[in-house]
Parts: C-alpha cells; sequence; structure tokens
C-alpha cells in the first residue's frame, strides 16, 4: 500500500465521487493506493471463488472480491478500508442494504487480506488490528511468496498454517475447509 501525499483531507465522500477512487483506501484523511500484482491478485481472485462457490451452495452469505469498501470503525468514523476478499453472513445484510450505494457499513464476519510486493508488516498488522477492533471475528492474511495463511481471532489464539495444512471456516463459515495450498495454486499446465 502507497500513501499518496497531499494537503487535502479526503473524506468517504470523496473517495465515492473521485475518478480512480476504488484504488484508494481512506486512512486519517489520507488516500492509501491499493496495488497488487497480479500474482496476488490471482490468489485473491482464487480464494473468493472457493469462498463464493461453498458460500452460495450452502446458503451462508455474501462473499465479496477485491474492492468492496468498509466504512465500518466504530472509533474511526471516516476510515475506508478494503479487504481483498470479505465475507457477510446471510442473515447481516440485507438485500436493501447490499444494493444501496455508498461503503458498507456492516463489518464483514470475515476479512481475507493477500500480501502483495508493497505491504509493509507494519500496514498489515495495522489493518488487521482495525478489522478486529471493528468485530471481525476472523482475519485471514494470506502470503502466496511463503503459502502461509496467518490466522487473526477477535479474542483468541492466532495460528499460521502452511501448505499443506488445511484451512477452515470455523464457526464464522461453517463446514468450508480447503488446503492452505489450494489458494496458491497456479492454473492447471502452469509450471
Amino acid at each position: 500500500m502507497i500513501t499518496v501525499a497531499s494537503e487535502k483531507c479526503y473524506t468517504p465522500q470523496d473517495l465515492l465521487t473521485m475518478p480512480g477512487g476504488e484504488h484508494y483506501e481512506l486512512v486519517d484523511g489520507r488516500l492509501v493506493e491499493r496495488k497488487m500484482s497480479f500474482w496476488s491478485s490471482y490468489v485473491a481472485g482464487v480464494i473468493f471463488r472457493l469462498l463464493e462457490l461453498f458460500c452460495r451452495e450452502n446458503r451462508l452469505g455474501w462473499v465479496s472480491p477485491e474492492g468492496t469498501s468498509f466504512q465500518c470503525f466504530p472509533s474511526l468514523p471516516s476510515r475506508v478500508r478494503k479487504a481483498d476478499v470479505s465475507f457477510i453472513r446471510l442473515q447481516r445484510l440485507s438485500l436493501a442494504q447490499a444494493t444501496s450505494e455508498g461503503h458498507c457499513p456492516i463489518a464483514p464476519d470475515l476479512a481475507v487480506e493477500v500480501i502483495s510486493p508493497n505491504d509493509t508488516a507494519y500496514e498489515i498488522d495495522e489493518k488487521v488490528r482495525e478489522f478486529l477492533d471493528a468485530g471481525v471475528p476472523l482475519v485471514w492474511v494470506v502470503n502466496p511468496e511463503q503459502r502461509t495463511v496467518e490466522i487473526h481471532r477477535v479474542g483468541g489464539p492466532g495460528a499460521i498454517l502452511r501448505e499443506n495444512d488445511e484451512i477452515g471456516g470455523e464457526d464464522v463459515v461453517p463446514g468450508f475447509r480447503c488446503r492452505v495450498g489450494d489458494f496458491t495454486l497456479p492454473p492447471p499446465g502452469v509450471e
């Protein structure tokens, strides 16, 4: 993530109306550019597809790809963050809410961050803490290069899972399971 230097203090509404606003988050009135590599975007897409298929089949809720903006931080009301993949339980978000314009005011039940080459550990840790403080019960930080997933939970112990370990949705996405390596596999035929 790259913070854009500027004298102007932006608002969440500015982010919705500015050209190219979909490429930014808003932190303390400053624009933070969301740059992802091809590989991190691909991995986020695979995670989205796996979760979305499972959640649709089991009628569990809404799975959103990268680009969904959240304005759900009670202690930071003008903060806007984007997860690379997010999930909100069906009963927490109505169709009327889902189709309304603007940033989503409801914290996701699962936020997934896929590390990109330009992300710093500090930026990722800050974002994870903000999501947890907003009440997100489960956050996954996926490192495509290391083929690991760091699990973060509200009020619970974390864990680091490796490529051959199984990751589950716990009580947030009940029944979802796959190998961590399934997130980072290239398309068939690529070596």
